[in-house]
């Protein structure tokens, strides 16, 4: 019989790694919830997530309660304290529960010495709750839960959104679906989610989305491991049509893990030419192979291939955006790519802040900082520097990132036209996003879509 960790012994491990070693829960939570019992793994994911989303609030209640800081070797026990803090102010969980099971993790973790400290800290927050939240709350951190560079950026770019933002990002995020029209329309999808006790609502924007009412297990989504429908934000979803992939084309899908707008494309466009997926990640494309083959897509191409099939028109490939030279394909041979005129479309789904997704991702309020934003910005600046040679005249290229920060989105479009006379900037227009200087910038809502930003550049002819 498997033997299973205790759940807060692995919150308190993924969050103390974070404070430690600055490793994201993309990294660190896949491992901690193999080592739970499956029936605990929603609620791992909740005690992880919700105490980082609203991390910056609870330190704050925090400091009040200890007098004397932790050592860096006890960031499992201060991350246990702050696991019941969240439990405690949060979640549905009885608070003798909460306390019981948060108090004897200590002994799990090998520190028995911590459970009266944890067990005094917490009876003291339920005793002092309405003081100690309301002395919290005195500062923006504490009201807000964001960094201070956050706040600052949110309210010099988006003053009149700033609530909604704040809102947005400290938020549950919504759980869309895209349907595969390859195989079915949204409403016979919709009828299938009707008859299996789904509730939903059709995305505003994406002609292929969905939004559902609550989250659910992918085993409970009609024709998932089919392929009938794929999990991706309704954002994420105008990416595939702002390219406008036509039959024939030979189309780059840069920086493409984990694969959903790959599969978009395939779906809204099933006879192209050629569809190149690179990433920098070989791990990472192995999430694109599985995507592929959900949505059945079959096999990409792959050197060795005995024949070439209809499939083969997918290749995969790793590789920095930035440098095609260096491009291979999963066999490690080089791609051997002409440096000019390749490519009819390419999409460039930049690396970014993420500042757009914080509430899919609130880890990053703990390890973003505000001098990431101009690191990041001259990346993606040499990513479209990287691939704009590989672009065949009057051929476009589709910009994306899901950051909120200018200087990462139209701005950086502004250096890119500055230096590439043959570069036009294609005007938006519709009813999704806020116009900028270049491009249109979605920000996130509530019960809607992330924060996403597209500009569509296309390259002059002669």
């Amino acid at each position: 019989m498997a033997t299973y960790s205790d759940v807060r012994v692995q919150a308190a491990q993924v969050i103390a790694r974070l404070n430690t070693h600055q490793e994201t829960l993309a990294q660190t939570l896949p491992q901690a919830l193999d080592k739970v019992a499956e029936r605990d793994r929603a609620l791992l994911q909740e005690l992880c997530f919700g105490t980082l989303r609203w991390y910056p609030r609870l330190k704050q209640v925090y400091l009040q309660l200890i007098e004397t800081p932790l050592k860096a070797k006890e960031a499992d026990i201060e991350a246990l304290i702050f696991l019941g803090l969240y439990q405690l102010i949060y979640t549905r969980i009885p608070d003798h529960a909460a306390l019981s099971a948060t108090v004897d993790a200590t002994k799990a973790l090998k520190k028995p010495w911590a459970s009266k400290l944890i067990n005094a800290v917490l009876r003291r927050f339920q005793r002092e709750s309405e003081a100690l939240l309301a002395t919290a709350d005195t500062s923006e951190l504490g009201r807000t839960a964001h960094p201070k560079w956050l706040l600052k950026a949110i309210n010099q770019h988006w003053p009149n959104y700033r609530d909604q933002i704040i809102e947005a990002n400290n938020a549950h995020p919504p759980f869309t679906l895209r349907v595969n029209t390859e195989v079915n329309t949204r409403e016979q999808y919709r009828s299938a989610l009707n008859q299996a006790g789904i509730e939903h609502e059709p995305c505003t924007f994406s002609t292929e989305g969905i939004t559902l009412n609550s989250a659910t297990s992918v085993d409970n989504l009609p024709g998932f491991r089919e392929g009938h429908c794929s999990i991706q934000d309704e954002a994420a979803q105008l990416a595939a049509h702002l390219l406008q992939p036509q039959a024939g084309d030979r189309i780059l899908d840069a920086c493409c893990a984990p694969g959903g707008k790959t599969g978009h494309i395939l779906e809204i466009q099933p006879d192209i030419h050629q569809l190149v997926a690179l990433d920098i990640s070989e791990k990472r494309l192995q999430q694109v192979t599985e995507n592929l083959e959900r949505l059945r897509y079959g096999q990409h191409e792959s050197a060795g291939a005995k024949e070439k099939t209809e499939t083969n028109r997918i290749q995969l490939a790793i590789g920095d955006a930035s440098q095609p030279d260096t491009w291979t394909d999963l066999e490690h041979q080089n791609l051997n790519l002409q440096q000019t005129h390749v490519f009819d479309r390419i999409l460039i789904d930049a690396p970014c802040s993420a500042t757009g997704v914080i509430r899919r991702h609130p880890d990053i309020k703990q390890l973003r900082i505000v001098n990431d934003i101009k690191t990041l910005a001259d990346l993606q600046l040499s990513i479209l520097n990287g691939l704009w040679p590989l672009l065949k005249p009057g051929g476009i290229l589709v910009y994306a990132t899901c950051s909120i920060m200018p200087t990462e989105n139209s701005d950086n479009i502004a250096r890119f036209l500055a230096m590439h006379t043959d570069a036009t900037d294609v005007a938006l227009a519709g009813p999704w996003g806020i116009a900028q200087p270049h491009g249109r910038q979605l920000l996130p809502h509530v019960s809607g879509h992330d924060g996403f930003y597209y500009c569509v550049l296309m390259k002059q002819a002669g």
